[in-house]
């Protein structure tokens, strides 16, 4: 009897051999795609760390005067200074004047990041303030003369290392961290971001600064955005006080803007964002790589708006001169003590200062007590603890436009 063969599981070996040859096929499809995946990711990781420059000369410069910088107090607690130069070197920048040469500190920043990330408090140190300026390594090899001027010749005779050792000899806080960044790579992180809204109670027509807006919400562009936070003589009262207030607002706004989830969340905007904010910034070398920037980064997004503060440094019109500004004290050194500690700085909109009262010494044993004891004298009652003194500023929680 003949016996019919019957198609093995499976089916043929043609059959097999076809389907182990699309798996196959499939399998390398994967394979590529995610070796193509993992190129571009990595091309683009490359592609922004390269854009950042290391600021070898300053790192070389502190390290020479390291035994005279303040030490670090705080574990983990960090101090960066941010400062936005006004060279006019470079694609788009020689429109705002010409290239003398030099560069000058257009704004500085001492960026106050505490430990544990709890709160972040940026101060404004106005160019104007009358400070000693150390003798600093000038670009050409040279070194400058020690000099009481204004702040921002610091950057102009020595660069970043120069301000670093002014801030650190005029507040006694040591600087961790510093970054640069100029004209054009402010106005491509502001085109990235799409704008930054701001609120206007007047219409602002500036012919010297190329700015004209409308009164009420007003989203700014990089080129906008510029001239609103550099334009002095036209807006407000024309005093740098004024000026610097209207940065600090505008920093509020861009905190608001970065950390919003349409951003953080999408990759499609916030590629253009990172590779605009890298080309833009010179930093020291521990920060020029995305790494060292995602560490700083990753610290800081969390941080509610409310703690995000911004002030400027206590300050009074010069006594020599009433176009420049010094130290206000006590109120500048109480505000480097608390960050010197990393002790909560407190701000409010408001000019006044609430000052701590005096402490009252606690009583102590002396030969008028008679020998007597503890027990038997009045008790003293409880010291109050005196409320921490508060400073003209705002947070980023604060929106004029609500």
């Amino acid at each position: 009897m003949t016996r019919i063969a019957r198609p093995r599981p499976g089916g043929s070996g043609v059959g097999r051999r076809r389907r182990w040859r699309w798996v196959r096929r499939g399998a390398l499809g994967v394979g590529l795609v995610l070796v193509a995946a993992a190129g571009a990711g990595w091309a683009v990781y490359a592609k922004l760390d390269s854009n950042i420059t290391a600021d070898e000369a300053a790192a070389a410069e502190l390290e020479r005067y390291e035994k005279e910088r303040p030490t670090s107090l705080v574990r983990g607690a960090q101090n960066i200074l941010l400062i936005g130069s006004d060279s006019r070197a470079g694609s788009g920048n020689r429109r705002y004047g010409r290239d003398s040469g030099t560069e000058r500190s257009d704004t500085t920043i001492l960026l106050h990041l505490s430990a544990g990330r709890r709160s972040a408090t940026a101060v404004s140190i106005p160019r104007d303030l009358m400070v000693d300026v150390p003798g600093c390594r000038r670009p050409d090899g040279t070194r400058s003369d020690p000099m009481f001027a204004m702040f921002n010749y610091a950057f102009q005779v020595g660069g970043s290392a120069c301000t670093i050792r002014t801030v650190e000899r005029l507040t006694d806080i040591r600087i961790d961290h510093h970054m640069v960044v100029d004209f054009h790579g402010f106005k491509e992180m502001i085109d990235a971001l799409q704008g930054v809204e701001i609120c206007l109670t007047e219409p602002i027509n500036d012919k010297a600064a190329k700015l004209r807006l409308p009164a009420g919400k007003v989203t700014l562009n990089g080129e906008q955005a510029l001239g609103y936070v550099r334009a002095r003589k036209s807006l407000g009262d024309g005093s740098d006080t004024d000026r610097m207030h209207r940065q600090q607002r505008f920093l509020a706004a861009l905190v608001n803007k970065v950390q919003s989830n349409d951003v953080l969340l999408n990759p499609v905007r916030l590629y253009p964002v990172l590779d605009a904010a890298t080309s833009s910034l010179t930093t020291d070398p521990a920060l020029a790589n995305l790494r060292g920037l995602y560490e700083l980064v990753r610290g800081v997004r969390d941080i509610p708006t409310e703690r995000v503060q911004f002030l400027t440094v206590p300050r009074e019109s010069y006594i020599h001169n009433a176009n420049r500004d010094q130290l206000k004290e006590p109120e500048a050194e109480r505000l480097f003590e608390r960050l010197r500690t990393d002790t909560p700085v407190v701000v409010a909109d408001s000019p006044e200062l609430h000052q701590a009262p005096p402490r009252v010494s606690s009583h102590r044993s002396s030969p008028r007590d008679n020998g007597k004891s503890t027990a038997q004298r009045p008790a003293t009652p409880a010291e109050p603890t005196p409320p921490p003194p508060t400073f003209r500023g705002n947070t980023a929680a604060e929106n004029p436009c609500r």
